[in-house]
C-alpha cells in the first residue's frame, strides 16, 4: 500500500495531545482535562479484553487516539512477525485511531527482543529491505503507518548518507510518513555532531505528519533520550523552527519515566500549544 503525502492521512487531530499512561486513568476520568487527544503504547493494549482495553475504549469516547508503538522492528533481519501485525490490526478496528507509527530502528535479531530502539546503517541495501517490508506492513494493517526517527548512540562505518537522507527516502518510496521526534533529532544531532537545523531543512515538508516532544538527560559526553524530565530549551528552540518549516503538525508530550502529576504533564502541554499558536501567528 503506497499514499502520496500528509493529504492522504486522516486529519482529525490538531494541536498538541499528550501521551496516555495508565497512572493518569482517574484524573482524566473524573476531571475530562482539555486534551486535543492522546496517543497509546500500542504494545500496552494489544491484549484480550480485561481492565486496561475497557479504560481505553472509555477515553475514546470522548478523545482521539494515536497508536504508536515500539515492537514493529522494522529494520532487523527477521521475518515480520504476523501474528504481532495482526494484534495491532485488532485494536486499530477497536480504537478507530488517526495516526499508527513505530521506529525506524531495529530490536530484536533470531526471534529475541530487547528494549532497545537501535539505528540502522544507512546504505541502500538497509534502505531498500525497510521499503519493502513498510509496504509489507501497510498491505497487512491496510493503513500508511507513520515512522519515527530514534535518537542514537552509535553510528555506521559502512553508512552512505545522512539519517535524514534515508529518513526520507523510505518516506518517498514506500509511502509511508514521518513522525518527527524533535527530542530525538537534538540528541543524535549532540552525540554525533550535526547541525540540527540542517537536519529539519532537509526533510520534505509533506512527509511529516506528527511531531513528538519530550525530555533528555545530559551526561556530559553524551545525552540521553530519557523520557523522563522537562523538555530542554534547546529543544524547545528546536521545536519552534520545526513549526515555522512545518507547520502546526499534531505533537504529543511524551513521557515513561519520573511520571508526574496529570496536571503537570498538561500545563507543558499547553507552554507547547501558545509557542505553536505563537509561532503560526508570527508566520
Amino acid at each position: 500500500m503506497k499514499a502520496e503525502g500528509r493529504a492522504q492521512t486522516q486529519q482529525s487531530i490538531y494541536g498538541v495531545g499528550v501521551g496516555l499512561r495508565p497512572q493518569h486513568f482517574s484524573y482524566i476520568f473524573k476531571h475530562r482535562p482539555k486534551v486535543p487527544w492522546f496517543e497509546i503504547l500500542t504494545d500496552n493494549y494489544l491484549v484480550d479484553g480485561g481492565p486496561m482495553l475497557s479504560r481505553l475504549e472509555k477515553i475514546r469516547a470522548d478523545y482521539p487516539i494515536v497508536m504508536h508503538g515500539v515492537g514493529l522492528s522494522i529494520g532487523s533481519t527477521d521475518p515480520l512477525n504476523i501474528n504481532y501485525l495482526k494484534k495491532i490490526r485488532q485494536l486499530m478496528e477497536f480504537i478507530h485511531p488517526t495516526f499508527v507509527s513505530d521506529h525506524l530502528c531495529w530490536s530484536s535479531i533470531h526471534g529475541r527482543y530487547f528494549h532497545e530502539l537501535l539505528p540502522l546503517p544507512y546504505t541502500e541495501e538497509a534502505l531498500n529491505h525497510v521499503v519493502a517490508r513498510v509496504e509489507q506492513v501497510q498491505e497487512i494493517l491496510g493503513t500508511q503507518i507513520l515512522l519515527e526517527n530514534v535518537s542514537s548512540y552509535i553510528t555506521y562505518r559502512e553508512s552512505t548518507m545522512t539519517e535524514w537522507e534515508f529518513l526520507t527516502e523510505i518516506s518517498k518510496k514506500s509511502g509511508c510518513l514521518i513522525l518527527l521526534d524533535i527530542n530525538n533529532i537534538y540528541v543524535s544531532a549532540y552525540n554525533h555532531h550535526f547541525d540540527c537545523q540542517k537536519y529539519l531543512n532537509h526533510i520534505p515538508v509533506d512527509r511529516v505528519a506528527q511531531f513528538h516532544m519530550a525530555g533528555c538527560k545530559d551526561y556530559k559526553n553524551y545525552l540521553l533520550d530519557s523520557h523522563g524530565e522537562s523538555i530542554q530549551s534547546p529543544v524547545l528552540n528546536l521545536y519552534q523552527q520545526a513549526i515555522k518549516r512545518f507547520g502546526a503538525i499534531p505533537t504529543s508530550l511524551e513521557r515513561d519515566n519520573n511520571i508526574p502529576e496529570f496536571n503537570v504533564l498538561f500545563n507543558e502541554a499547553q507552554q507547547l500549544q501558545e509557542m505553536m499558536n505563537e509561532c503560526i501567528y508570527v508566520a
